[in-house]
């Protein structure tokens, strides 16, 4: 008897297994877009329960829509700020939250296919550690999601700045998994032309990359607890605040430590120096390498990271002057993901000299 073979699908597996994960880098992106707009349109705690696996199904009957508002009236949120809400303005924003988890969980099923191709397949094993470290990340991700919800539904209807701090950060770290992953499938095509170059200038490079590399995830942190604090409405002025380089009230509170991270106007000046520190540091790195005999290719990584960063500093500014308009905080949430993209890709490229190409680093 012939054996049938269950996977014997009638594409090619290399072309599904990158197609599949190009395409969960897209979504991810665009999960960081709709949280951004389910949060700025207060729609984050609308649904105040998890539910996994059944909270795949939206409300379905009439009955079922009432029972649901009937929930969230017994939340902080309607009792404190939405007490006048109806329930046709209620399904407005549940809907956006319903997406928001929906779309988390197509992402799940869109990571299933290089699972299966790497198992059944055999594609790509030696990325089973990348793909194991994205599936325990998920994880990690989902759970704090719940949290970082629960919190704004036991007494204040606001969620913790800490969570969405590290939920933003699990979702920088998700795409940056994701992104290696598919430059490491593309290596052989990414390898750098064998054109000699310094290791003075590579260590340099590398190193200032990094810099950079932590300066955006820093920067981005610090955007987060602006947005769960709402320090973004306060001083929508710049470069002064309150007519002041330094605001009067910066280091107001004690003890320190908790003032630089839960003083409104401390961590919006602090967001905004570390911000123009990163866009100096990129735009220095694009000033610097234009006097090296570098790869062309990395040439333009870092002329790109240097662009990025100038662009990213501009929406941030423009968000601010413009009292946090809805489109433009979008804009900027998911432009600092672009941004830590091209910093990873030329880290990529960097990394890709010294594994693959020795011979071309010379002294």
């Amino acid at each position: 008897m012939k054996k049938i073979n269950y996977f014997n699908w009638p594409f090619q597996p290399e072309a599904l297994f990158k197609g599949s994960l190009l395409t969960l880098l897209f979504m991810i992106l665009g999960m960081v877009l709709i949280g951004a707009l389910t949060r700025l349109t207060g729609s984050g705690l609308s649904i105040v329960e998890w539910k996994p696996i059944i909270g795949i199904l939206p409300p379905l009957t009439v009955q079922d829509w009432v029972n649901e508002f009937a929930k969230y009236q017994q939340s902080p949120e309607f009792q404190k700020l939405n007490y006048g809400m109806t329930l046709g303005e209620f399904q407005s924003i549940f809907w956006l939250e319903y997406i928001h988890r929906l779309w988390g969980r197509l992402i799940g099923i869109v990571l299933l296919i290089p699972t299966f191709l790497m198992f059944f397949k055999r594609q790509h094993r030696e990325l089973w550690l990348l793909l194991a470290l994205l599936w325990l990340l998920g994880l990690a991700q989902g759970i704090m999601g719940w949290l970082m919800v629960k919190s704004g539904l036991l007494h204040d209807p606001y969620v913790s700045p800490y969570r969405l701090a590290a939920h933003l950060l699990l979702a920088l770290v998700i795409f940056g998994v994701t992104l290696w992953m598919i430059l490491s499938l593309n290596y052989e095509r990414l390898q750098l032309e064998r054109k000699g170059f310094s290791q003075k200038a590579f260590r340099s490079l590398t190193i200032l990359s990094y810099i950079a590399l932590f300066f955006v995830l820093l920067t981005a942190m610090l955007g987060a607890l602006v947005a769960g604090l709402k320090a973004g409405l306060l001083y929508n002025t710049f470069p002064l605040m309150g007519g002041n380089l330094v605001p009067h009230e910066f280091f107001s509170q004690s003890p320190w430590w908790k003032d630089l991270l839960e003083n409104p106007v401390s961590v919006q000046f602090l967001h905004r120096f570390f911000a123009i520190l990163t866009a100096a540091i990129c735009g220095g790195i694009w000033i610097y390498q234009r006097n090296l005999a570098i790869p062309i290719s990395l040439s333009h990584a870092l002329a790109g990271v240097g662009i990025l960063a100038l662009l990213q500093l501009s929406f941030g500014i423009f968000t601010l002057l413009l009292h946090v308009p809805i489109g433009l905080a979008i804009l900027h949430q998911g432009f600092a993901f672009i941004l830590f993209g091209s910093l990873l890709y030329t880290i990529f490229l960097l990394w890709s000299v010294k594994n693959s190409s020795k011979d071309i680093l010379i002294t």
